[in-house]
């Protein structure tokens, strides 16, 4: 048989309904610019009467075409921008929003060529005498005249061919007109809409990372093509607009009949393209002197109520901080910050213009709880981290975005503790970003944090790099501050508005060792090379009878294979931190996969090690059988001996070991016999995202009946504790930490049956159905309270749920309602909310797959889900983002449950029937098949043992 491409029917009305869909949408913009254009009034740069013409098709060629290749030449080098753009805030005849601008960039030709692409992306570009774009020299220099212009679709390139070559070291600028639909796609230059006060508003607002600044305007699209941007943009009266830099005055114009108003902005400083930022809203703001170039801008309410006021009052501290952590001045004379209603991702940190999903804002003391404010303070710190790493510095190209977004995950922590001391911060990253990347690096489906740059091209797969590996895993590396701030600062300094490479901070790294004279076995670069360049972690085992110190490659399912080669056979350099019966810390350098190190062994019956301190290196550790037993038997005497971080470590490490047939289940779970005495939430939150594993494995099965029992007897001592400080639940416990754990404490307890709990949390819900208009519920008790009482209730409760997320003005508060809605155990009820979540004006676009995860969190939701998704695919992915940052989480919630044969042969037919399908979540598409087939052997081997341990501690009354 001839090979051949092979299509299922399925697949092919799918890409024909698509390509019709794709077609009508440019058939009607190219109508709507050819209408505009005959009104338009925008100063043009040309006397030339430019006609109107729809995309052309990609031109054949082969694949080794310049303009096939997803990189941009390095023959040309943009140094600024002149932007104009309108955008129509109401839909025209056709019910379309669109917005039209032309554009011109300077640019310097660095090697001579006949060819210059520039990346452009769904845009109607104007026709001038048969060429989408006009070619003019500057500074002398004589302009080529056109060959052939054309829009190359995959590549996503404006292709233009020149009779003769642009010259090296002559300068030359581009001019374009084009149209654009203002859609609600989250993505490029797009549209949000929200009402308030009974009307619909709509904002034209900006999401450019990584490469969607070329649906805004023709560009040089890549983080290295820095260059300047002047901005104009044009937009109706009682709105106002915004960019990156300060604005000058408005002016006042006229245009095809309306009264519009021209907002112009300073030129920006050298940046990339990915970070520039724009919008036209209605919105306020609040500032505040000394610091009156800090705007908190929002929905006119939202700034009213105040909901702006934390955000204002930690920017200016947090500033300040980097600004000394980095021994570097603000870069930029103003600092904006906007949130939105619609918004793809938590934050994007555009250089003076900063945009985020209103959770990530906005805080309200009265509605939202304290991790709401959390969240608040972290995701600002994050943000204004990267005005310096990130922006000021910004890494050549996407294989190292691991080195912006994880050093700026690191430092977020420390910039928020030091706008909230009283915090702790420094030990909540363990929780926050550590514990969740470990289990997803423990895959053999894994990656590396560095990639080749020629294998990360493709905009899908620059997307897919936006994972927990990519933002939480580099922190631990880059943690030893002594010298690793000195060498920031001298980085920076280096390289300020332009671009690096990870090996440029490596350098400075090793300056600022030296310097500091601190020994380390080897350079930094060295060392650093076996935790980017290959993926994992080892976990470490110490033998404390003998001193023998192994390492090896950690994999949650030790029989799955590893097919990524690695240089380095998957061996590290690992700083090992230890101590014996509470005294000082030491450290080694494992340096081999086998060591032997006498001081760490054990002399005395009752002595005890515990190493990793604090959780400060990137690995997990074992024990010989001997030392576990003493551990254990610590933590049933005296558990405060050991530091709270390595309690909640010693079950995270016990419960992966256990996974990886490393240890024993049964020794796992009993790293959790001493939580009836833990009061501290570290460990019981550890405890709890570990057993959640057990849940999702055996919530169907024999098992659950008596792990419930189990859990309730663990749980009811810290729910009376919480019960007693708290004065029958009438008080907030004052420490941050105590706060999440009273909810830890109500949760769990009322989901496991504890006398009392769900009455309690029933009663508090009931109340606020008979007085809408006054909720009396905690803040930091009310998802546990809304959960607990949709689950124990029906449709009433249900239904009043829904109706106070569609009235609420606070994001918080409909987040946790809009979370809280999957909790009901009635299918019925859940089948309707899947409905709701691919209706907009339901459930909106940025949320849509979160609720999905959600309801499939539910052990009576995930399969309504898994068959509503399975069905629904072609529209949620050509609808909803199949290339957008969170598209894989999607994926991963999904199947988080999935542990039976029948489930892995679904997940590989529905991976069949949709290939192709699956963009930026495709790597998670993998990841779940790996993750189920590890379920499915787990249960098999543990399903007995588990069952008889937990019925053996809390036996079931007959």
């Amino acid at each position: 048989m001839r090979k051949g491409l092979f299509l299922s029917k399925a697949v092919v009305v799918t890409c024909v309904v698509a390509a019709i869909g794709a077609a009508a949408t440019i058939i009607a913009l190219s109508v709507v610019y050819a209408q505009e254009k005959s009104k338009n009034e925008m100063t043009l740069q040309s006397t030339d009467s430019p006609t109107t013409s729809p995309t052309s098709p990609t031109t054949p060629s082969t694949p080794k075409e310049p303009w096939q290749r997803y990189r941009l030449p390095e023959s040309l080098a943009p140094i600024s921008y002149n932007v104009t753009l309108w955008p129509r805030l109401e839909p025209d005849a056709d019910n379309l929003f669109i917005f039209t601008g032309h554009s011109t960039v300077v640019f310097r030709c660095v090697k001579e060529t006949e060819l210059l692409l520039i990346h452009s992306n769904k845009l109607i570009l104007t026709s001038f005498e048969g060429y989408f774009a006009k070619l003019r020299g500057l500074s002398g220099a004589a302009a080529p005249s056109l060959k052939d212009t054309w829009l190359e679709i995959p590549t996503q390139y404006l292709v233009v061919q020149l009779n003769s070559p642009l010259q090296a070291g002559s300068t030359y600028e581009l001019y374009t007109e084009f149209v654009g639909e203002l859609a609600d796609d989250l993505g490029g230059f797009y549209r949000s809409e929200y009402i308030e006060d009974g009307m619909t508003r709509v904002v034209a607002t900006t999401q450019m990372q990584p490469t969607d600044a070329r649906k805004a305007f023709p560009c040089f699209d890549e983080p290295a093509m820095k260059a300047v941007f002047h901005m104009t943009l044009i937009h109706p009266h009682e709105t106002v607009a915004l960019s990156n830099s300060m604005n000058y005055d408005p002016v006042n114009i006229t245009m095809n009949g309306h009264n519009l108003i021209r907002t112009s902005f300073e030129p920006t400083e050298i940046m990339s393209t990915y970070l520039l930022a724009f919008v036209v809203s209605d919105f306020k703001f609040i500032s505040m002197p000394p610091n009156a170039d800090i705007r908190i801008w929002a929905r006119r309410k939202a700034i009213e109520e105040g909901q702006g006021a934390y955000a204002l009052e930690k920017t200016g501290s947090i500033l300040a901080f980097f600004e000394d952590y980095y021994n570097s001045s603000y870069p930029l004379t103003k600092s904006d910050q906007i949130a939105l209603p619609d918004f793809s991702a938590g934050a994007m940190e555009n250089w003076g213009l900063i945009t985020y999903r209103e959770t990530a804002l906005l805080y309200n003391p009265g509605v939202s709880s304290n991790g709401d404010k959390e969240w608040v303070a972290i995701v600002i710190s994050h943000e204004l981290a990267h005005m310096w790493f990130g922006n000021l510095v910004t890494t050549r190209w996407w294989n190292d975005l691991w080195l912006n977004e994880g050093f700026a995950t690191y430092v977020s922590y420390l910039g928020a503790n030091f706008a909230e001391p009283t915090w702790n911060m420094k030990d909540l990253i363990v929780l926050n970003q550590i514990i969740g990347v470990m289990s997803v690096d423990a895959l053999a489906s894994s990656h590396p944090l560095s990639s080749k740059e020629e294998d990360v091209l493709t905009p899908e797969h620059i997307s897919e790099l936006f994972d927990t590996i990519t933002y939480s895993k580099v922190w631990p590396q880059l943690k030893h501050d002594k010298y690793c701030i000195i060498c920031l600062q001298t980085y920076l300094e280096e390289f300020k508005y332009n671009n690096t490479v990870y090996t440029d901070l490596w350098k400075h790294l090793q300056m600022a060792v030296e310097k500091a004279n601190i020994k380390l076995p080897h350079s930094v670069e060295v060392i650093m090379n076996r935790w980017i360049l290959q993926m994992g972690f080892p976990v470490v085992t110490i033998n404390t009878q003998t001193g023998e110190i192994t390492q090896k490659h950690f994999l949650l399912d030790p029989d799955s294979v590893v097919d990524r080669p690695s240089e380095f056979n998957y061996e590290w350099f690992v700083p090992i931190t230890w101590i014996k019966n509470v005294g000082d810390e030491q450290q080694y350098w494992l340096l081999k996969k086998e060591a032997t190190n006498t001081n760490m062994t054990l002399v005395g019956a009752n002595d005890w090690l515990v190493a990793n301190m604090n959780t400060k290196g990137f690995y997990r550790v074992n024990y010989d059988s001997d030392n576990w037993e003493r551990l254990l038997a610590k933590l049933s005497s005296r558990h405060l001996d050991i530091p709270v971080i390595n309690r909640a470590q010693l079950i995270d490490d016990a419960f992966n070991l256990a996974r990886a047939k490393m240890v024993s289940t049964t020794l796992a779970l009993r790293t959790t016999k001493f939580l009836d005495k833990e009061l501290e939430y570290m460990p019981w939150e550890t405890a709890k995202r570990n057993m959640n594993y057990f849940y999702l494995m055996f919530d169907r099965s024999e098992v659950y009946g008596p792990m419930q029992a189990y859990w309730k007897k663990q749980v009811t001592p810290l729910f009376n504790h919480f019960k007693e400080i708290t004065v029958n639940w009438t008080k907030i416990p004052e420490n941050h930490n105590d706060q999440y754990n009273q909810v830890n404490a109500i949760s769990m307890a009322c989901s496991t049956g504890v006398e009392g709990c769900e009455a309690l949390t029933t009663g508090w819900f009931k109340e606020w159905q008979d007085n809408p208009a006054n909720n009396t519920i905690s803040p930091n008790l009310k998802y546990t309270v809304y959960c607990s009482a949709i689950a124990a209730g029906g449709e009433k409760e249900w239904d009043f749920a829904w109706s106070m997320f569609k009235n609420a003005t606070i994001a918080t508060e409909a987040d946790k309602l809009m979370s809280a809605l999957s909790c009901t155990k009635e299918p019925w009820l859940l089948n309707r909310y899947l409905g709701y979540c691919l209706d907009p004006k339901k459930i909106r676009k940025q949320d849509a797959t979160s609720t999905i995860i959600s309801i499939a969190s539910n052990p009576i939701g995930q399969p309504l889900a898994w068959d509503f998704i399975r069905d629904k695919w072609d529209h949620i992915f050509n609808n909803y983002g199949g290339g957008s940052f969170s598209f894989g989480g999607l994926i991963s919630g999904l199947t988080q449950r999935f542990s039976y044969e029948f489930e892995y042969k679904q997940l590989l037919q529905f991976k069949e029937d949709n290939a192709g399908q699956f963009g930026s979540a495709a790597t998670s598409l993998e990841q779940a098949l790996e993750r189920t087939k590890a379920n499915m052997n787990w249960v098999a081997l543990n399903n007995k043992e588990v069952f008889d341990w937990f019925t053996s501690e809390a036996p079931i009354p007959n």
